[in-house]
């Protein structure tokens, strides 16, 4: 018999039956996080600058290096990096899952991924997506209760969850929600577009009233009524026009519905653009150089500088970390820069062998080619303090004749990555 999916992926709940206590916190308040509505998320304005956060985050490039004495050593390309960059789950690519952790922790302020392991490293990371959880405490150890929508319920140490926070203030363990400040921002724009709406339906009916000359009986007047609704006021009436005879007269009753303009609209947009820290012209993807600089410091950074720290510290154990062992997501800022300003900076940084041909290619979005790696070294840049003594060298190497030996201004340098 085949294993469900839940118990192939998670396994049988060990930690369940435990005498666990409640997690008390010096905050006061009760360790249970709640997620918040997904009524946000049907919100055109919420996904949109949600998605341009999450789309431009899952591409930060994660790696996991080693540092010696502060310095980077060398990049690992094992097991995990392969999890990390390629596929953390079966289910999942890489952006996918970096998407949707980036998706839960702004729509939640909390995101949590369970981190999956055997005797010999880590096999997968799974974000984890519940309605409540709770926090435990058991032989002086911090865990969480998940509770799932389809009933299902999961107990894992806290060391083994990669939690990643937003707006983290009152509470010892969460992020504050969204939904005291944004709830009413929503609510404006779910009445503007209903008032939009219902403006427009409006306009496509006729209203009035009906005056019948001479004396009807009521169930006569209410009978020719419904049949002048019926022909004329029914959305089918294209036209818009009515016509009757001289037994009745239709006087027209003028509307005026008033719905918000263009400059209101945006104004109530950008409340939410500015809640999420983000430039209109980021959502709308019509940014320039110094607008997407901007976007990378205020969001993306500070997004890679969280991850960073709490993978290193989930993904490897304390003797590992002291070891140089870190996970580090950075990205590409170049990329987004003009092609002015790129070639100024790989043109400098090519020069100084601060960067390799193939590094500098990339920027340009154009394949490597053969030997791409050596870094080039111009000589015309020198140590100050030895720059007489150049200065010496290159006098005393004239041959006697005066004339000048010509030499290579450049020379190449092998990367040692």
């Amino acid at each position: 018999m085949k294993l469900a999916i839940w118990d192939k992926w998670f396994g049988k709940q060990k930690y369940e039956g435990k005498a666990f206590t409640q997690y008390q916190m010096m905050s006061g308040f009760t360790p249970t996080f709640s997620g918040f509505g997904k009524d946000a998320y049907s919100s055109d304005v919420v996904r949109a600058a949600i998605h341009a956060i999450a789309s431009n985050a899952a591409k930060l490039k994660p790696k996991h290096i080693r540092r010696q004495q502060g310095q980077i050593k060398g990049i690992e390309r094992g097991r995990l990096e392969r999890i990390l960059s390629v596929r953390p789950n079966p289910t999942m690519n890489a952006y996918d899952f970096y998407y949707k952790v980036i998706t839960q922790l702004y729509m939640r302020s909390n995101a949590f991924i369970l981190i999956q392991t055997n005797g010999f490293g880590v096999t997968g990371l799974y974000p984890i997506i519940a309605q409540t959880v709770e926090t435990l405490e058991y032989n002086n150890e911090i865990y969480l209760k998940f509770y799932f929508a389809n009933g299902k319920k999961m107990t894992v140490p806290y060391d083994e969850i990669i939690h990643l926070r937003r707006f983290f203030n009152e509470s010892d363990m969460y992020g504050d929600g969204n939904d005291v400040p944004l709830l009413p921002t929503l609510e404006l724009i779910n009445t503007t577009n209903q008032g939009i709406g219902n403006a427009i339906k409006t306009s496509a009916f006729l209203r009035g009233i009906l005056k019948f000359v001479g004396m009807l009986k009521p169930e006569d007047m209410k009978k020719q009524r419904d049949d002048f609704v019926n022909d004329y006021m029914d959305v089918s009436n294209n036209g818009g026009v009515a016509a009757t005879d001289s037994k009745m007269e239709y006087h027209e009753l003028k509307t005026d519905p008033k719905m918000v303009d263009a400059k209101q609209m945006a104004l109530i947009e950008n409340k939410v653009y500015k809640y999420f820290g983000l430039h209109e012209n980021i959502v709308m993807s019509k940014y320039d150089e110094n607008e997407w600089n901007s976007f990378y410091e205020s969001v993306l950074e500070p997004l890679a500088v969280q991850m960073s720290l709490e993978f290193t510290s989930k993904l490897f154990t304390e003797n590992e970390q002291s070891h140089g062992n870190e996970i580090l997501f950075e990205a590409n800022r170049l990329q987004y820069a003009s092609n002015k300003t790129k070639i100024e900076v790989v043109t400098m940084m090519v020069d100084r062998a601060m960067m390799s041909l193939n590094q500098g290619l990339e920027v340009f979005n154009m394949p490597p080619v053969e030997d791409g790696d050596k870094r080039i070294l111009s000589l015309n840049f020198v140590d100050a303090a030895k720059a007489n003594q150049y200065q010496v060298g290159e006098e005393e190497s004239k041959p006697p004749d005066g004339k000048e030996v010509e030499r290579e201004d450049d020379e190449e340098i092998e990367d040692d990555g």
